[in-house]
């Protein structure tokens, strides 16, 4: 395939390493030099910039009727303004908080957990996430998808708010008085990304981790969705992938 890369900084550019190791082509490269270049001649385009730009970046490949796959978060609450855009162009887009497969491993994880745990009202979670300090949005997109799915899986919670660090996690949380799910987010270093998920009762504690090693696992995702997109029509995500 011809890929076209929107964003061309760390991610971009291990998002080409990726795919030219896969026999891929990247002929077009687009920073903010160049910045509303048309994806002429792509096979398929991968959306890695920043919050407000990928739009704009979204709207010119669906105008181009180039497939994009879209791993810049920040602007999900725009995600009704997409969807009637693929409508409308009958386009193709796939979107994911996170392209690594293990954190996609570890969203169904996190979802299984809280059922489990909704019947427990001892038991109260929290969820921190660390990321490098050049990362623009907090939380990140994919601690927002871990607290939307504890919120689909639990009557005791429903949506999220940020939690100062150092701030005690709340009380266990009685049936029914559904409370935001907490996050506590870190920016410190070159972290590529660290997401913990902690129940609580005033006997135990449980806690389940992803922590990436580098950006190469959401870079060889990123080639994964293109692939399995190319193709296709509509809107998708990385479980329509994984087939989960």
């Amino acid at each position: 395939m011809r890929i076209a890369l929107y964003g061309y900084g760390k991610m971009g550019k291990a998002i080409e390493q990726a795919a030219l190791a896969k026999g891929h082509e990247v002929p077009l490269k687009v920073g903010s030099a160049n910045a509303g270049t048309p994806p002429v001649a792509c096979d398929i385009a991968i959306e890695f910039s920043r919050p407000e730009q990928a739009l704009a970046n979204m709207r010119l490949c669906l105008e181009a009727k180039v497939p994009v796959v879209v791993g810049t978060t920040g602007w999900y609450d725009h995600l009704n303004e997409v969807r009637a855009l693929v409508q409308r162009t009958g386009g193709t887009l796939l979107w994911a908080s996170n392209f690594s497969i293990g954190v996609n491993l570890f969203f169904k994880l996190n979802r299984y957990l809280a059922g489990l745990m909704d019947p427990h009202p001892r038991y109260s979670v929290h969820i921190d996430e660390v990321h490098h300090v050049h990362k623009l949005d907090a939380p990140s997109g994919t601690a927002i998808t871990l607290a939307r799915d504890i919120d689909l899986k639990s009557q005791r919670y429903s949506h999220w708010k940020i939690q100062e660090q150092g701030q005690e996690p709340p009380a266990p949380v009685p049936v029914p008085a559904p409370i935001p799910v907490p996050i506590r987010s870190e920016r410190t270093g070159d972290v590529p990304g660290k997401h913990s998920i902690t129940w609580t009762s005033p006997e135990d504690r449980i806690i389940i981790t992803h922590d990436a090693f580098g950006r190469q696992g959401f870079a060889a995702g990123a080639v994964v969705a293109a692939e399995w997109l190319h193709g296709r029509q509509g809107l998708f995500t990385m479980e329509d992938v994984l087939g989960m």
